[in-house]
């Protein structure tokens, strides 16, 4: 009996044993099992940070510095998708699988983007964009996901990456600033554009133009004058606009685009740089329609143009009041991603009529005093140039019987009286300057920045005087002329500008020469102009203010970080006054011992680029959402 317990019990022992030992092995077994199913993240949670913080983070931080956030958030972008098809242990058909279903969600949510996005940063933002979204919500999923079992796992993967495509169906883009940063909006939202056409209306002046499609030709050789119901006799009783047509038939104080002399510079005026005790007093405030347009003046008249809907407005207010006096319309929408809707030119003020272009190619000619057409053309039809991708931006020139104007890179002149056209310039390609009357050797002519670099033609036919090769991408500034008589000219390309050049034109007895004197990276603007003085060049380089020698290009100083903003200089004051791109003032010393900022100030609120405007004491500001007229103290006041 106990040697057959004695079995029993080793028998059972042994079982036992046989059983701990067949019970170890299935949670050897199990416990590498559930290590294969439990993913391993860090290393894609890792790469992902450093994507997003380079991709986003990084450019506010050093804006210079966008280039390397992009080509550092691609590179955390292929370390993402090496860890998941790789390093992550998901079975190979969830690896595969996911990656699979990344492409079809992203083709799919490019079908169903706002076109705001679809065309936004030149058509790259939806591709620029969904690579650090889509990394982050493979990687969110995972994370999610990585104790769960197959089916869970697998299920927060798909909702993580579908909820990402998802959500850029649901948002819009109001534009870019200068730095790339985006404007999200959710796409069913109002613009503000929307909100103001549905508030607000203008004084528009009847016209038999207002019927004629965009692209309508108005033979020169017939002028159109508007018809006696159609004069602005019919226009509704405006107290203000009575008072101030005498005004507008004096000589302008600020004729147009960057004033008298389109340098930015200001003869003549002293201000107080003491704002804490003697700050700018608001005269108003007024809600305008977008545009990149800035202001011509003419004694309580103000000029410029905006876009409501689907018409283009050339529009005219009181400058005292901001109330409107009189408007044009014509049917025309100009519309692109980055900058949005609207003009971009600046009117232009002579003998008592304004002269405007539109960014589809409308040339007016207007009387100043009650908006009665004089004559219109389509530059665009009479030069045979296609809208340039961000529209026609060029400022009209009044040189002697002609109002001249750049059908991007080709310059067309008219005859003031009749709109007859007189001549063509030669084809630059593409550009987004304006002409510019310089005279050099004791010659009057107009130079015209371009693609193709700096060109000059004589004003009286057009026909070319010089030439100086030097390739850009983007060309948006004016060319600078120093005291001596150099040409100071800028380049840019996708990313910004590219620095500054000085050229030396001459008259030999074998023609007309331009040559390099030297180039600088120590002033690099993207689309701001700058201003010479007392032999230094003051503008932006990137998003800061720099001065640089026009001897030899040396940057002397750099700083205060005002985006891509713009800037008047007070000549007799040594002092910029800097409208920055979020809209705030600034003064500061246009001199080259060092960087220093007098006052500072909000004024708008929003992307800035339009051009300030100082007319005696009273400087006008605006942008694509609003304008504001200050008094400024005047110094000795």
């Amino acid at each position: 009996m106990a040697v057959t317990v004695a079995a029993e019990v080793k028998g059972a022992g042994t079982q036992g044993r046989c059983r701990t030992y067949h019970m170890a092995m299935t949670d050897t077994q199990t416990g590498e099992r559930n290590r294969e199913r439990t993913l391993r993240v860090w290393p894609g949670v890792v790469a992902v940070v450093l994507q997003w913080l380079g991709f986003f983070v990084l450019p506010m931080i050093a804006p210079d510095a966008m280039l390397y956030g992009i080509f550092g958030a691609l590179g955390c972008a292929l370390v993402v998708l090496l860890w998941w098809l790789f390093f992550s242990r998901a079975p190979q058909v969830e690896r595969w699988g996911v990656l699979v279903l990344i492409i079809a969600g992203a083709f799919a949510a490019s079908r169903l983007i706002d076109k705001s996005i679809a065309g936004g940063m030149m058509g790259f933002m939806f591709p620029m964009f969904s690579i650090p979204v889509l990394s982050l919500a493979l990687v969110a999923g995972a994370v999610a996901g990585r104790r769960l079992s197959q089916g869970p796992r697998r299920a927060s993967l798909v909702a993580a990456i579908l909820l990402a495509c998802v959500v850029f169906t649901l948002v819009r883009t109001n534009g870019m600033n200068g730095s790339g940063r985006s404007d999200l909006a959710w796409r069913w939202s109002k613009t503000h554009e929307e909100r103001l056409i549905a508030q607000s209306q203008l004084p528009v002046v009847p016209s038999q133009l207002s019927a004629l499609p965009a692209t309508a030709k108005i033979p020169a050789e017939r002028p159109v004058v508007p018809k006696a119901k159609d004069r602005p006799a019919t226009l509704p009783p405006t107290p203000v606009a009575a008072e101030t047509h005498a005004a507008a038939e004096t000589g302008a104080n600020w004729p147009g685009f960057r004033g008298p002399g389109r340098d930015s510079i200001i003869p003549g005026t002293r201000i107080k740089t003491d704002w804490s005790a003697s700050p700018p007093v608001e005269l108003w405030r007024r809600e305008v329609g977008p545009g990149w347009s800035s202001f011509a003046v003419s004694g309580d008249l103000l000029y410029t143009q905006e876009q409501r809907g689907e018409d283009e407005f050339v529009t005219c207010y009181n400058a005292t009041t901001g109330k409107p006096v009189w408007a044009h319309r014509d049917p025309a929408r100009f519309w692109e991603s980055n900058a949005g809707a609207g003009p971009r030119a600046t009117p232009t003020l002579h003998d008592g009529h304004v002269y405007t272009f539109g960014a589809t190619g409308i040339v007016n000619a207007l009387r100043a005093a009650n908006g009665a057409v004089l004559w219109t053309r389509n530059a665009s039809s009479d030069t045979a140039m296609k809208v340039p991708g961000w529209g026609f931006a060029s400022s009209p020139l009044v040189v002697g019987d002609m109002v001249i104007v750049a059908a991007s890179g080709k310059l067309v002149a008219y005859d003031l009286a009749t709109g007859a056209p007189r001549w063509l310039g030669p084809d630059g390609g593409d550009s987004y300057s304006s002409p510019q009357l310089v005279t050099i050797d004791g010659v009057p002519q107009i130079v015209l920045m371009s693609e193709v670099g700096a060109t000059s033609v004589a004003p009286a036919d057009g026909k070319l005087l010089w030439k100086y090769a030097w390739h850009s991408d983007t060309r948006i500034m004016q060319p600078a002329m120093t005291a001596d008589g150099g040409i100071l000219i800028t380049a840019g390309d996708a990313m910004g500008g590219v620095g500054m050049r000085r050229i030396a034109v001459a008259r030999g007895a074998t023609g007309w020469s331009a040559e390099e004197r030297w180039t600088s990276a120590g002033l690099k603007p993207a689309f701001n102009d700058s201003v010479v003085h007392n032999g230094y060049a003051f503008g932006f380089d990137g998003g800061i203010l720099a001065c640089i020698d026009v001897k030899d290009g040396t940057r002397k100083w750099k700083g205060g970080r005002y985006g891509q903003g713009q800037l008047v200089l007070l000549r007799d004051q040594d002092l910029l006054l800097v409208l920055s791109e979020e809209g705030e003032l600034a003064l500061v010393k246009a001199t080259p011992d060092q960087f220093m900022e007098l006052a500072h100030r909000p004024a708008l609120e929003g992307k800035t680029w339009n051009h300030p405007v100082l007319a005696g004491d009273r400087l006008l500001v605006r942008n694509g959402t609003e304008m504001v007229a200050f008094r400024l103290p005047l110094a000795g006041g």
